[in-house]
């Protein structure tokens, strides 16, 4: 269910915009894209585990945050982000 060090190395490494750059808002969507998606696979089997629905619902709201955050100081890196990340259709 959680993203194991390496998987988070290589998220880190594929979205930061420097080196060292674990903070940005890039990585961290892609972090919490990486979470979510295991997320929704972990309800494919198990669609009464209401507590880690609660966390899920939490997650897609943090991103969405900072989704916004970064569309409105840079549009530019939004729609790359949302691009490489294949966030919308």
């Amino acid at each position: 269910m959680s993203v194991t060090a390496e998987k988070k190395q290589e998220i880190i490494q594929d979205n930061a915009r420097v080196s060292g750059d674990t903070g940005s808002p890039e990585v961290q969507v892609a972090i919490l894209t990486e979470r979510i998606n295991n997320l929704t696979q972990h309800f494919k089997a198990h669609h009464k585990d209401n507590h880690s629905r609660r966390g899920l619902l939490a997650m897609v709201n943090k991103r969405r945050s900072l989704l916004d955050y970064l569309k409105k100081k840079d549009v530019e890196r939004y729609n790359s982000l949302i691009q490489k990340l294949g966030l919308r259709k």
